[in-house]
């Protein structure tokens, strides 16, 4: 059985294949913009949860200094410590927690951030095959 393309003059068979690889770059655009903003959403959630550790630290720094260390120093009082040892003491200890939870917070929303999940891998195999089956055509 004979190919209908056989039949067809080289200049309908050009504009055809203009036709097809512009209509297959539109739809790898298209395909990029969508990939793009999926990477995007996932980018924007890292950063909500950085900035979520970042009014954590904040906030915990400002209760837990006041609270927690006024609760600490009345507790090491009244183990028999004087009370500016216990309140430096307090401190410390308050500020080392507070600082470990923010950086594990941070850390968190960083991890999120990283360049290997920003990348547009479908899009970047999606052209590779296009450009393999172009070869292949001309």
């Amino acid at each position: 059985m004979a190919n209908g393309t056989e039949n067809q003059p080289l200049s309908t068979l050009v504009a055809g294949l203009v036709s097809d690889i512009s209509g297959l770059f539109r739809k790898e655009i298209n395909l990029a913009k969508t990939e793009a903003s999926e990477k995007l959403s996932h980018a924007l959630t890292g950063i909500e949860a950085f900035a979520a550790g970042l009014v954590f630290a904040i906030a915990a720094i400002g209760v837990l200094l006041s609270a927690l260390v006024s609760g600490l120093t009345a507790f090491l009082v009244a183990q028999g410590m004087t009370e500016p040892g216990a309140n430096a003491l307090s401190s410390v200890i308050v500020g080392v927690v507070v600082a470990l939870v923010a950086w594990l917070m941070i850390s968190r929303g960083l991890a999120a951030l990283r360049g290997e999940n920003l990348s547009l891998d479908r899009t970047s195999a999606s052209l590779r095959r296009d450009a393999e089956i172009i070869k292949e055509r001309t």
